[in-house]
């Protein structure tokens, strides 16, 4: 057991000391890295849409199979629509940030001066 102890010793203090001189990300990098979550988040809202579009199908297959066969059908419950998240659009966050700046000063401007503030209405709760 020792063998085999003092070269993974050595082993992982090597690759400790390897690992603290990596140089940081650059930003070209980090922009990518962004891109490739944001594109890895798109595929799972696309996943997640082609399960719900399945999943409807197979609803609806079944209720006519039933139907069909003379047999008692449930209460059909009611699911929310699919959300198709559309195609992968990718907006870096410089580009996002300086847009919604641009449009929000000249739209506070107009707002400011063409209506005055909505009174506050109180939620009622049921």
């Amino acid at each position: 057991m020792n063998k085999a102890f003092i070269p993974a010793l050595a082993l992982s203090l090597a690759a400790g000391a390897a690992l603290a001189k990596l140089p940081p990300l650059s930003d070209e990098a980090k922009a990518k890295a962004e891109e490739a979550k944001a594109k890895a988040a798109w595929g799972d809202k696309v996943a997640a849409y082609q399960l719900c579009k399945a999943n409807d199908r197979v609803a609806a297959r079944t209720l006519a199979e039933q139907k069909k066969a003379g047999k008692p059908v449930g209460e059909v419950v009611a699911t929310p629509a699919c959300a198709d998240p559309g195609p992968f659009v990718y907006t870096p966050p410089e580009a996002a940030a300086a847009a919604p700046a641009a449009s929000a000063t000249t739209a506070t401007a107009t707002a400011a001066v063409a209506t005055p503030a909505a009174p506050a209405v109180p939620s009622q709760k049921p």
